[in-house]
């Protein structure tokens, strides 16, 4: 059985980052645009397989009504308690200490500039990251520009630069290690490796297993160069010289063992290594022989003599040292975090230790001052960060923020000083200071935070001896928030008094320095997915499925819904306004007439934006219909003006007070009333010419398309009001042809020509056009016409002189990059016989802004065989060289942009009969054009996208920090849409689609930034299990939760109390289930478990009944472990809960309320880790047994059969009577429920000793396989086949794929997939749910598709370049010693795959070419394979 594993969503989160200046726009200062804001520094970020990289721009803030909302918002919240958009928590007392609320307005040194992430590339690599650095190599003081490197899971160094002329990352250079002789040892697969960079790009190191580093050493002078080349006879064009690995046992010393973290230290002449292990391993039952068992050594890399002297040697830290800190070069050393401490060490071996709890002193016998009584922080899963050279910050894992001062004496570290908590923010994978004063906080389970940091001084007013928490206190709560002018005060007393403050020993001191952080800007994330289920949502007026999923971990756990379609909310229905043809909303003002010049009548601001008339157009009844409809006093919709015949196209004119509208054959200026000022009948001479087929608006210039392909050009003039045909000449011969076209007007700036002198005369006018130019862009608005003609050559033209300024042929097949090709203009007479649409034929073409904070313009094609692509627009320097031979009338003008490839999509084309022109499928013809609209979902956000109607229409959105995505909009068809403000809201869309005219909105708080839109529904808890309870459409969930645990003998007796400062119970996990209703959110009931009981499993299953009428019931099985301590055996419980519906409050929000009624608690001697349902009876694990029991009168569990199967069972599916079983040892057994008698009977199983996560049944038409999945990301697809041999008569399951995943699976869902050729059994899909945030999705694939598929596949990995250099097939490769090649043949690979429909067309005909198919062929089978569900 063939199937293709796709992912659907990418990675959520950020594991590794670093900050570097990657692109030109760092070294400039500005990006792209001149008006828009200066770019700080770039970050890269990456989590499991998949590379983002943004900028750090510096804007002036959205001037908006936002200070008067804050204003008003903060009036309704107690002062010091705000809420730090979602991504910090404060606590719910609102003591006023967690204080980001107050921070917001102490830190801005420019109020008037803020930092904000901005989104630039992104890359799904074929391989996982486990580290990224920075390095500066020689090219590096040729453009400033640092370099990326990027390690792999499999011991891979790649070395990427930023190509301008590419807009992307290309691969230098990549140093593999994966056949070291460290890595074919067996444990390998177990370790990760680590990358770190020295601070001046002198070498990087990759940790091995068997202690040992990969050293790439880089070349930094030229000197090095030569020395290099005298040598060893290298080559000048490579960055570096050969690698090598470090044996650290060998080389350096033989008791580096174990290496927990190693760091470049700064300020050495040679690379200088400190490294933290353990060469005798302990535990906390093992402290009586061996503590204290960590060591921290320091030696320098000399690379040309591979020398490793060592200058300080540290043993006798605590065993549970987690990982090193460098300190600055003034201040040498490093600091160790360990779980219950804090402890620099410096080049002398002395060591300063900070205890944070009273654990630190009992696991250690290192000397340390005693902990504060009140402390009992624990350092685990904490990140360091270095905010100045004195002070560090302690990130813990519940997100608070603890500052560290180190405080000297003299030159020497003479104590470390905790400070309090200063915020919380998101839970911490990685913490880097960006910029100076820029902290980036990255989260594998939530969002990541940009904070800035701000030093303030405050008047001390407590004696010196104490530590500064109380002042920092007094000080956040007795702020005035609203006053800006305070927050700084005189600023000239407190510099001279800061030596002291920080050094604490003046008692005559008046201030003190106080770090206050406030946020900037934060990159969304979900995080991790524990669980998932399908439940039912609303869009439109239509059912449709959505993914509920528990995301996230501790303060920022909640569920994600994933939607397939953007989802929207329908306001009302428009049946009266037609449109089937086109709608158009305009906003059209009264206009008065002052010296002849007519002037809009002034207005409020607001109400100058808001829409006042509505054109809707339909085919039928001949000759077409046309209506204009404006809105009554009761919002509803009058029509008072018809007019016969079909619009083509409608939009306000002369500064919007009146209504320019073209039609088939005329092109009218109606006044803001409807009545006709002017129409130009479209005819040459006394005859009629070809019928219009589109056109392009664009105060003051009109451009119409016929359907001989002809065009005409009018230009609106003011002083008149009336608009005349403009001169077309400089284009070429009026009956040339144009096959698409349209207007752009660039507000930003980007469009820039640059003119080139050739002969007086050119000059002369050129100057001309340039100085004009110069004036329209002064006004910040130019303006130009695209227009595409038959041979495949796009122009753009400046207006209005009409001077020549880019032309490229390359836009017709597609290609990836479209720049000038300083072309004259090209000839394109008519062509006798007339000439037939060809397939690469441009369609439709328009130049318009994408974005939210920054516009940028985008250009947007579709061709006659259902490509579209969108490219964006970059600047570019102008041409230098002329083209070869000297043109005969050269051009002088040119654009300084090129156009790049962001998003390439194919669409069905149903095309009908040439010959076939009835009215009947004039009515059916379904148009797709693109339609830019600017939309406010809400008061904080303004979208500028394009909406691109037809059959299966789609929004295309570009946000700050997700890029650009294409969402499907959920309607079979869309005939014509538009934004429509005329309801006062300016979020409003009108759209004609199968349902009818219908006005609509987005729903709220969707985010746009990923593949799917999804909705967060914060927690502030995680869950491990979720279900979709269908009878009732309720959720229930475990939520996962941490309690104190205590341990009692058999008697009840406690065993151990807290007994000193500082020490604490420990946690331990535990449960509780919850009833939630999905249309509100909101918890109608729960059940709370034993503090030292957690749920494994929740299903919910039919269980046969005698208390309804069908005799079958659903009901909720809870399975739970109960943890009771080292040494009690563990045992476990299975529930069995009914929802039920109960009388609800007439005031409460949903109308129908429901409770969780508890049916049978039943004890077991085990945990009871899985459970589903079987032919109406029970199914659960208990240890090493499966049972199956029937519910017997609802108020107990009765056995009927059991089994003994593996170790520890992790997974149970059933379909009809078979049942599945996941085991964590004995991989994955088949068996049968038989019910006269009742037993369970194994068919198959898997003989090989594997870890099965999941499983499940994966079946298409008669083929069934058995899919799995193990801990490490590994999918299997097994086969039951008696007639095999191999299988001993069926009883072994045979495993036919192994396709690697690299991450692992926690939940699966199988769902149904009905193909056009609908069978009785639609075939099954799989959903699958990773630890990373993303989801895949496993799909049958017929043999015929496979096999071009596969085809294709093997070309993609031989022919294409793969970011990084990685290697796509070795990627899913899975070792496996058994077998003589591997066995990942029979699943397609959906990331490769999906790399073909970036190419552009020559490319991909070339590659289709090769393996004897066709691209269009295999652009159907790939699309119709990759829907989500």
């Amino acid at each position: 059985m063939h199937a293709l594993r796709h992912d659907i969503l990418p990675p959520s989160g950020v594991e590794f980052a670093t900050t570097l200046k990657l692109t030109p726009s760092t070294i400039t200062g500005s990006s792209s645009q001149e008006t828009l804001p200066r770019v700080l520094t770039n970050v890269v970020v990456s989590r499991s397989n998949l590379l983002r990289i943004f900028e750090v721009w510096e804007q002036p803030p959205q001037i908006s009504t936002y200070i008067e909302d804050e204003r008003e918002r903060r009036a309704h919240v107690r002062k010091g308690t705000e809420a730090v958009e979602g991504e910090v928590e404060m606590d719910e007392g609102g003591e006023g200490w967690v204080n980001m609320g107050s921070v917001k307005a102490t830190a801005k040194k420019d109020p008037s500039m803020v930092s904000r992430f901005h989104f630039v590339r992104e890359h799904a690599l074929h391989g996982t990251v486990t580290g990224m650095e920075s390095v500066r190599i020689m090219s590096t003081y040729d453009d400033q520009l640092d370099r990326l490197l990027v390690s792999f899971k499999d011991a891979k160094i790649a070395l990427l630069e930023w190509s301008d002329a590419a807009h992307d990352l290309v691969t230098v250079s990549i140093h593999t290690y994966e056949r070291a002789p460290q890595m074919v040892s067996l444990d390998s697969p177990l370790f990760k490796t680590e990358l770190r960079a020295d601070p001046l790009s002198r070498c990087a190191a990759l940790s091995l297993p068997k202690d040992a580093f990969a050293i790439l050493p880089f070349f930094q002078t030229q000197a090095e160069l030569d020395v290099m080349e005298q040598e060893q006879n290298h080559t000048r064009d490579v960055p570096y010289s050969p690698s090598f690995v470090l044996d650290l046992v060998n080389d350096v010393d033989e008791r580096i063992r174990n290496v927990i973290d190693f760091v470049f230290l700064p300020g050495y002449n040679n690379p200088t290594v400190a490294v933290l292990c353990q060469s005798e391993q302990t535990w906390a039952g093992r402290l009586k022989e061996y503590r204290d068992t960590a060591r921290l050594y320091i030696f320098t890399l000399d690379l040309m003599s591979r020398n490793y002297p060592i200058i300080t040697a540290i043993d006798g830290l605590p065993y549970d040292s987690v990982s090193l800190l460098p300190c600055a070069t003034s201040l040498g050393g490093v600091i160790v975090l360990t779980s219950n401490s804090v402890i620099y060490v410096d080049q002398a071996a002395r060591r300063v230790a900070l205890p944070v709890n009273g654990w630190a002193a009992r696991v250690s016998d290192m000397s340390m001052p005693p902990a504060h009584k009140d402390l009992g922080l624990c350092l685990e899963g904490s990140r360091l960060v270095f905010v100045d050279e004195k002070t560090f910050f302690v990130i813990r894992k519940d997100g608070m923020i603890h500052p560290i001062e180190i405080i000297l004496d003299g030159r020497t570290v003479s104590k470390l000083v905790l400070l309090p908590v200063i915020a919380q923010t998101t839970i911490p994978a990685v913490a880097r200071l960006l910029d100076g004063d820029l902290v980036f906080v990255g989260s594998m389970v939530g969002p990541s935070v940009l904070m800035r940091t701000a030093r303030e001084e405050v008047p001390l007013e407590l004696p010196a001896q104490q530590t500064g928490a109380a002042t920092t206190i007094n000080f956040s709560d007795s702020m005035d928030l609203d006053d800006d002018d305070d927050l700084y005060g005189d600023s000239q007393t407190a510099t001279q008094a800061t030596v002291g403050a920080t050094s604490g020993t003046s008692a005559t001191t008046k201030t003190r320095s106080v770090i206050h952080l406030s946020l900037c800007d934060s990159l969304p994330a979900y995080g991790p997915i524990a669980d998932m289920t399908f439940s039912l949502a609303k869009n439109g007026e239509r059912f449709v499925p959505e993914l509920v999923a528990a995301t996230g971990a501790g303060h920022l756990g909640g569920f994600t819904l994933f939607q397939r379609d953007l989802p929207t909310r329908t306001k009302r229905k428009l049946h009266v306004l037609g449109g089937a043809r086109g709608i158009w909303s305009l906003p059209i003002r009264q206009s008065q007439r002052v010296n002849g010049l007519s002037y809009e009548k002034a207005m409020g601001p607001f109400s100058a934006e808001i829409d006042t008339i509505i054109i809707s157009t339909d085919a039928n009844p001949t000759p077409g219909v046309s209506r204009i409809a404006t809105r009554t006093a009761k919002t509803d919709i009058a029509i008072p003006t018809r007019i016969p015949g079909t619009t083509i196209s409608a939009a306000p004119f002369f500064q919007r007070t009146t209504i320019l509208h073209v039609m088939t054959n005329a092109i009218r200026v109606l006044e803001s009333d409807g009545n006709e000022r002017q129409v130009i009948k479209d005819m040459d001479g006394s005859l009629p010419r070809a019928k219009i087929k589109s056109c392009s608006i664009c105060d003051p210039f009109v451009l119409i398309l016929r359907e001989d392909e002809s065009i005409g050009l009018f230009i609106g003039e003011t002083e008149r009001g009336k608009i005349r045909r403009k001169d077309m000449s400089p284009m070429g011969d009026k009956t040339s042809r144009y096959i698409a076209g349209c207007f752009f007007t660039d507000t930003i700036g980007l469009f820039d020509i640059e003119v080139t002198e050739t002969t007086p005369a050119a000059a002369h006018t050129d100057k001309n056009t340039s100085t004009l130019q110069a004036a329209v862009a002064a006004g910040n608005r130019s303006q130009w016409l695209v227009l595409v003609r038959p041979q495949g050559v796009m122009e753009i033209w400046s207006l209005p002189k009409l001077t020549l300024v880019f032309s490229t042929t390359a836009i017709s097949t597609l290609e990836n990059i479209l720049v000038d090709s300083c072309a004259p203009a090209a000839l394109s007479l008519p062509q006798d016989p007339p000439r037939k649409p060809q397939d690469l034929d441009i369609d439709q073409i328009l130049v318009a802004p994408l974005g939210e904070t920054s516009l940028v313009p985008h250009l947007f094609v579709f061709s006659r065989s259902g490509n579209m692509a969108i490219y964006e627009a970059l600047p570019a320097p102008a041409p230098t060289e002329q083209a070869d031979p000297p043109l005969l009338n050269p051009r002088t003008a040119f654009l300084k942009v090129k156009f790049h490839k962001v998003v390439s999509k194919t669409f069905e084309i149903q095309r009908a009969e040439e010959t076939e022109k009835t009215v009947l499928a004039e009515h059916k013809k379904i148009s797709r054009t693109f339609v830019p609209f600017v939309t406010s979902p809400n008061i904080e956000c303004t979208l500028a996208g394009v909406f691109f109607t037809g059959d299966r229409p789609c929004w295309i959105i570009a946000t700050d920090k997700g890029g650009l995505r294409v969402v499907p909009s959920g309607h079979t068809v869309v005939h014509a849409f538009t934004t429509c403000s005329l309801w006062e809201s300016k979020g409003d869309f009108l759209l004609y689609s199968d349902e009818g005219p219908t006005l609509l909105e987005w729903a709220p708080e969707v985010q746009l930034d990923s593949c799917l839109p999804y909705r967060n529904v914060p927690r502030s808890r995680g869950y491990s299990n979720v279900v979709f309870e269908q009878s009732a459409s309720l959720i229930v969930a475990a939520s996962s939760l941490q309690a104190r645990f205590a341990t009692y003998d058999e008697d009840g007796n406690i065993i151990w109390e807290p007994d000193g400062n500082g020490v604490s119970f420990p946690y331990a996990d535990c449960s509780t289930l919850e009833l939630i209703s999905p249309e509100h959110w909101v918890t109608m009931d729960g059940y709370e478990f034993a503090s030292n009981e957690s749920v494994n499993a929740l299903a919910c299953v039919p269980l046969e009944t005698t208390s309804t009428e069908s005799g079958s019931k659903n009901f909720i099985a809870v399975g739970t472990t109960i943890n009771r301590g080292e040494d009690l055996a563990v045992k476990g419980a299975t529930y069995i809960f009914e929802v039920v519906e109960v009388v609800s409050d007439p005031n409460w929000t949903p109308k129908r309320w429901y409770k969780l009624k508890l049916r049978v608690k039943d004890d077991a001697k085990g945990p009871v880790t899985a459970v589903c349902g079987i032919n109406g009876y029970l199914v659960s694990s208990m240890g090493q047994k499966i049972f199956v029991r029937a519910l017997d009168l609802d108020e107990r569990l009765v056995g009927i059969a059991f089994l003994d199967v593996g170790i520890y069972v992790t997974s149970l599916r059933s379909m009809k009577n078979l049942l599945l079983i996941g085991d964590a040892a004995k991989s994955v057994w088949l068996v049968a429920f038989q019910e006269d008698p009742y037993k369970l009977v194994t068919l198959a199983k898997d003989v090989r000793k594997r870890h099965a996560t999941t499983v499940d049944f994966f079946f298409a038409g008669g083929d069934l396989a058995i899919a799995s999945e193990d801990d490490e990301g590994v999918l299997r697809l097994f086969a039951y086949d008696p007639s095999d041999p191999e299988s001993r008569g069926g009883q072994h399951l045979l495993c036919h794929t192994e396709f690697h995943g690299h991450k692992e699976c926690r939940s699966t869902i199988m769902i149904a997939r009905r193909t056009k050729d609908e069978q009785l059994v639609p075939q099954a899909k799989l959903v699958s749910g990773f630890t990373d945030g993303s989801l895949s999705t496993l799909t049958p694939v017929d043999e015929a598709v496979f096999k071009r598929l596969q085809l294709l596949q093997g070309q993609l990995t031989r022919n294409m370049q793969h970011t990084a250099g990685l290697n796509p097939k070795a990627h899913r490769i899975v070792r496996n010693d058994a077998v003589s090649k591997p066995l990942s043949k029979s699943v397609l690979d959906g990331q490769l795959l999906s790399e073909f429909q970036v190419l552009g067309i020559s490319r991909q005909n070339e590659i289709t070419r090769q393996i004897g198919t066709e691209s269009a062929l295999v652009l159907h089978d790939w699309s119709s394979l990759i829907v989500p569900w």
